[in-house]
């Protein structure tokens, strides 16, 4: 049995900021780094997933995905990046590329410009290393005080928004599979909302051996077919399309709609899916056969759900990044819309057609975000 939605976003024409468009985007990937490396990996089709180092990377997975070569001081500099954790070197790193796609002149108003991060649990090496430390020290207290701010879970937004200089409203999502999808969601209200300009939107997650083991209890052994673990960050850049005239930056996508669906019992939620990305096309004014690609988390039954809400033997294209990069999780659905930003290109939806991101999250809930030109 299914609840009602969790979240509709209004039509992208209603509202005050008129059509809100995506105009810029980047990935720090186990493809690499820069949305170059991003788009390229995706269209060889060759997975990053590899055996890991067992000695770096002791634990129960033997693979994963993880972005190559990547650390704070390697992408930052060594300057006030001694105690910052992986997921904040990460997000701050993705930022900074969004940032140079973006072009000259977005933070000439820093106080105009939002951004909205997911992330899974923060730094769960941070939390698990500090609580260690609390338990096993002389004292409770005697743990290193300038490492307290990495167990903090808005440590990675924070910090991303002190190392660019961005004062608009600044906002942390936790959401699961599903975080990239409720971060742009989330995004697409503060600017309806009037609370800023533009919003830099995206998320990331870090691999590390505490998050592998939690997944692995969490999950069993793998039973239910996931993949290897992944990491990495992407982001966009989501604005009013007069905002973006303004600014000179070409809209690579009309954001259309976006919706969230609960679910309780698991048999369900297929059916929930497929409920939502009728109500999503609903509230884009498309019709399901202007379908025509289709970034899938890859959770299973979670194709055929879509296909439901299709006409029958209709059959987009289908971008998969979860069997190229992983599990990465609440980065997940930031790869998901990057991979539809990156075929914008050459497999762009025509006029009046449209590009879905969807997903199931185990934790019961579903969601889509459809895109357009």
């Amino acid at each position: 049995m299914t609840t009602p939605a969790l979240d509709a976003a209004p039509p992208a024409e209603a509202g005050a900021p008129g059509t809100l468009v995506l105009t810029a985007w980047s990935a720090v990937s186990p493809f690499g780094t820069g949305a170059d490396a991003f788009r390229a990996g995706l269209a060889a089709g060759t997975g990053a997933v590899a055996p890991l180092d067992q000695e770096a990377h002791p634990g129960p997975y033997g693979e994963g995905a993880l972005v190559p070569g990547f650390s704070a001081a390697g992408a930052l500099g060594k300057k006030g990046t001694r105690t910052m954790d992986r997921v904040t070197a990460l997000a701050v790193s993705t930022v900074a590329q969004l940032l140079d796609a973006a072009g000259p002149g977005l933070l000439d108003r820093p106080e105009r410009v939002g951004l909205v991060l997911g992330t899974g649990s923060g730094s769960v090496q941070s939390i698990m290393d500090f609580t260690r430390d609390s338990l096993t020290g002389e004292r409770p207290y005697l743990v290193d005080p300038a490492r307290f701010p990495n167990t903090v879970m808005n440590r990675a937004a924070g910090q991303s928004a002190i190392w660019h200089g961005i004062k608009g409203p600044n906002t942390t999502i936790a959401g699961g599979w599903l975080t990239g999808l409720l971060a742009l969601g989330y995004a697409a209200r503060l600017l309806r909302g009037g609370h800023c300009a533009q919003v830099l939107c995206g998320a990331a997650e870090e691999y590390s051996v505490q998050r592998a083991w939690l997944e692995w209890h969490t999950a069993g052994t793998g039973a239910d077919g996931r993949p290897p673990l992944g990491e990495g960050g992407a982001a966009w850049l989501l604005e009013p399309a007069a905002e973006a005239a303004a600014g000179g930056r070409t809209p690579l996508a009309t954001l259309r709609a976006t919706r969230f669906r609960a679910y309780q019992d698991p048999a369900d939620a297929g059916a929930a899916l497929t409920a939502c990305v009728t109500a999503a096309l609903a509230d884009a004014g498309a019709a399901a056969g202007d379908v025509r690609v289709v970034a899938p988390l890859g959770t299973p039954g979670e194709e055929e759900a879509v296909r439901a809400a299709l006409p029958a033997g209709a059959e987009p294209r289908w971008v998969r990044c979860r069997p190229l990069l992983g599990d990465a999780s609440a980065a997940a659905g930031g790869f998901q819309l990057a991979a539809l930003l990156a075929a914008a290109g050459d497999h762009a939806p025509a006029p009046g057609e449209v590009a879905l991101a969807t997903g199931i999250d185990r934790d019961g809930t579903v969601g889509v975000a459809v895109l357009g030109t």
